[in-house]
């Protein structure tokens, strides 16, 4: 059995949070030797679950949150975090979606929260989602016009939309260009939105125990 420096493996197993084959590489010697050594020394390895927190922790960001914003950037933070805090898909155990998802039908809104997304957030354009919903008797292909003028996003980067069959009479014309949902698939930014939110809500004196603002 090799004779490694323990306590340079725990150093970098554990605090830096480098993989076997990691800790291997630094200090020159095979997986299988450091994989044997940490048996027979008791040293422990990370379960499933926190192997996947490790791996999360290290994926890159794919957004760079922009620094000292002025006063109009301010306002324009906090109205993208209210229109998210009302009509964003929310963070629960239960559903294992990690999607930034805002649905809404209104245009005005939809393109103050891109600005948002783009401007503060500073986020990866080419990742950017667009899903529409829509009835059976309107053109789709006419409103993925529309939503493609509107948000500046290419109709490469809209997926399949959903269409709804129950059309009835009363139905029509309560949303001339269908429901548009903006996704962003970064549990990253998820979390950092929650963040914010909860930030903003503690600091206007409305949070309580129940963590009710929570995404």
């Amino acid at each position: 059995m090799a004779n490694l420096p323990i306590e340079q493996i725990k150093q970098l197993y554990y605090e830096e949070r480098l993989s076997c084959f990691e800790v291997a590489e630094k200090i020159g010697v095979s997986q299988n030797v450091v994989l044997k050594f940490m048996i027979k020394h008791g040293l422990p390895r990370r379960n499933f679950y926190d192997c996947n927190v490790v791996r999360f922790e290290r994926k890159p960001l794919t957004f760079s949150v922009k620094e000292n914003l002025s006063p109009e950037e301010e306002k324009l933070k906090i109205a993208g975090l209210m229109i998210y805090w009302a009509e964003g898909a929310k963070i629960s155990t239960k559903r294992k979606s990690c999607t930034v998802d805002l649905a809404n039908s209104n245009p005005e809104m939809v393109k103050l929260f891109l600005r948002f997304l783009r401007e503060i957030c500073q986020i990866e354009e080419e990742k950017t989602r667009i899903f529409l919903y829509c009835y059976i008797d309107q053109d789709i292909e006419k409103i993925k016009d529309f939503w493609s003028d509107t948000t500046k996003i290419p109709l490469t980067q809209f997926t399949k939309p959903y269409i709804r069959k129950d059309f009835t009479l009363e139905k029509s014309g309560k949303m001339k260009y269908g429901l548009v949902h903006i996704r962003y698939n970064d549990k990253k930014l998820l979390l950092q939105l929650d963040k914010w939110i909860r930030e903003f809500v503690s600091n206007m004196g409305m949070s309580d125990s129940s963590n009710s603002t929570s995404l």
